[in-house]
């Protein structure tokens, strides 16, 4: 009788484009939302959390700088008794829920709806450096008002968020931007309702930030060498025709005034362009009566990501500070934030225009810069560990551990062999406790415990000298009953 074939093992691997994310990374995720929580909810903004799993009809071909979304999208089809069922998907962003949330309970939502959203999104991208299949977003929107009230107060409450995060004034800048005035921009070119040549010029602009003005021109005109020697074909438009285009990215001033002196003639004549450049001295009226200067937030039309998705205002935030990339060459850390105006949603599901305003916020991103700037450690700290010198005493540890917590001081006892201590320290080091406490027969005997400062300890190790051993103690001897009290100024001398 033949052998049954043995199952091969399943590989212990992450996926590609996915990771695993471990005790500290996780703690600092979920301490960094519930801060910028705490700033939405001030502003008024209300918690909402909608399914990860929407039908790809509901998701729609709404995804911001992707060709065809739906490409870019986990789906699957639900099969019913005739083998046909709807196609679902991962949500990839956290806007397109909103949309389908807000056409389903309008009758019983409040006008405008204004509601923050927090959580992982998927997109079936090619994953590369620092480009994963899943991550977080963090969402502030509001629905239902046409006011450039409301986008004013979208940039300033992400601007409070980014201060109230760590990121200080003068290391960030958010930046104001118009899809109206692009639109004015490309009816001043003549180009009318040819929407291929529309689309065209928008995926050169997209390119602003990569090749500059020269490029653009280039890219709008004849065409280019990259930077590999290969040839780019141009757009094909007259150099009068890429003129205003290139006079709308090159139009920031010194000031706003100057700024909006610029755009007024790019757009010329063209009603939207104007209407877009009022739109924009609307929004920096109400920042500067809130006392939100340029150093924080300023007009800026260099901003032309997502273009092609928003209808109105669109925002994004910079990190201005900089740092090493992989190679040690210097750069901006850059974006962490992004939004605007997105009209045109709602009305999928309802037929009617629904005007709608917000942000998302790259939580995995600001965290980065947050570990770049020395804002958030690289590790955390781990419990205090009371160590097992007698396993027939686990009692006695377990109402030390007890004290602590019920302290407020996170703690835990040694689980695994007591048999050798020098692995309960080493079990210590491993998760980066402050604090081991230790109570053998002979301290149980005299009411005492010994408490070993083990970051200080681990200092002293480093680079200290015999004396300073002695003159610095990292382990001291107190009462029994003084464990919490010892524990708690340890704590607060470490911090």
């Amino acid at each position: 009788m033949a052998k049954p074939k043995k199952q091969p093992r399943p590989k212990a691997i992450t996926p590609k484009g996915f990771r695993d994310y471990f005790g500290s990374e996780v703690s600092q995720r979920t301490e960094m939302l519930r801060t910028i929580a705490g700033v939405y909810h001030r502003y008024g903004f209300d918690a909402l959390e909608s399914s990860a799993v929407e039908t790809v009809e509901a998701l729609g071909k709404f995804l911001p700088d992707v060709d065809r979304p739906n490409e870019g999208v986990f789906a699957w089809q639900e099969v019913d008794e005739n083998d046909k069922g709807d196609w679902m998907a991962l949500r990839y962003d956290l806007t397109a829920p909103l949309a389908r949330v807000y056409a389903q309970h309008r009758n019983d939502l409040p006008t405008p709806y204004r509601r923050y959203a927090m959580g992982p999104v998927w997109r079936n991208e090619k994953p590369g450096p620092g480009r994963y299949r899943q991550f977080y977003q963090c969402d502030a929107d509001t629905v239902g008002t046409a006011s450039m009230a409301a986008d004013a107060e979208i940039c300033a409450m992400l601007s409070d968020t980014l201060e109230t995060v760590g990121i200080p004034r003068g290391d960030y800048l958010v930046r104001v931007n118009n899809r109206k005035v692009l639109n004015g921009v490309l009816e001043a070119m003549g180009l009318g309702d040819d929407v291929a040549a529309r689309d065209n010029v928008l995926r050169t602009i997209d390119k602003f930030d990569k090749v500059g003005e020269q490029g653009v021109r280039e890219l709008l005109t004849k065409g280019r060498l990259d930077a590999s020697g290969a040839f780019i074909d141009g757009v094909g438009l007259s150099d009068d025709q890429a003129e205003p285009v290139i006079a709308f990215l090159t139009s920031k001033a010194a000031d706003t005034a100057g700024t909006l002196a610029n755009l007024r003639t790019a757009v010329g004549n063209s009603k939207i362009g104007v209407d877009g450049i009022a739109e924009l001295e609307q929004i920096g009226a109400l920042l500067d009566a809130g006392g939100y200067g340029a150093d924080r937030i300023e007009i800026d039309p260099s901003v032309v990501r997502g273009l092609g998705y928003y209808t109105g205002p669109v925002y994004e935030a910079e990190l201005t500070f900089e740092i090493f990339d992989e190679k040690g060459r210097k750069r901006q850390f850059g974006s962490v934030s992004g939004g605007g105006r997105y009209d045109d949603l709602v009305k999928r599901f309802t037929g009617q225009e629904v005007p709608a305003t917000g942000i998302s916020i790259g939580v995995d991103r600001l965290l980065a810069a947050l570990r770049e700037k020395g804002r958030i450690a690289a590790q955390a700290t781990g419990p205090v560990v009371v160590t097992v010198m007698d396993r027939d005493r686990m009692a006695d540890y377990q109402a030390m551990v007890a004290e602590l917590r019920n302290a407020g001081i996170r703690a835990e006892v040694y689980l695994g062999n007591p048999k050798n201590f020098g692995n309960q320290l080493k079990y210590a080091d491993k998760r980066n406790s402050p604090i081991a406490v230790i109570e053998g027969g002979d301290e149980k005997a005299n009411g005492i415990v010994q408490i070993k400062d083990l970051i200080l300890g681990a200092k002293i190790a480093e680079s200290a000298t015999l004396e300073e051993w002695k003159e610095r103690p990292s382990q001291f001897e107190v009462p029994r009953g003084d464990l919490v009290a010892k524990v708690r100024e340890i704590l607060d001398s470490q911090d």
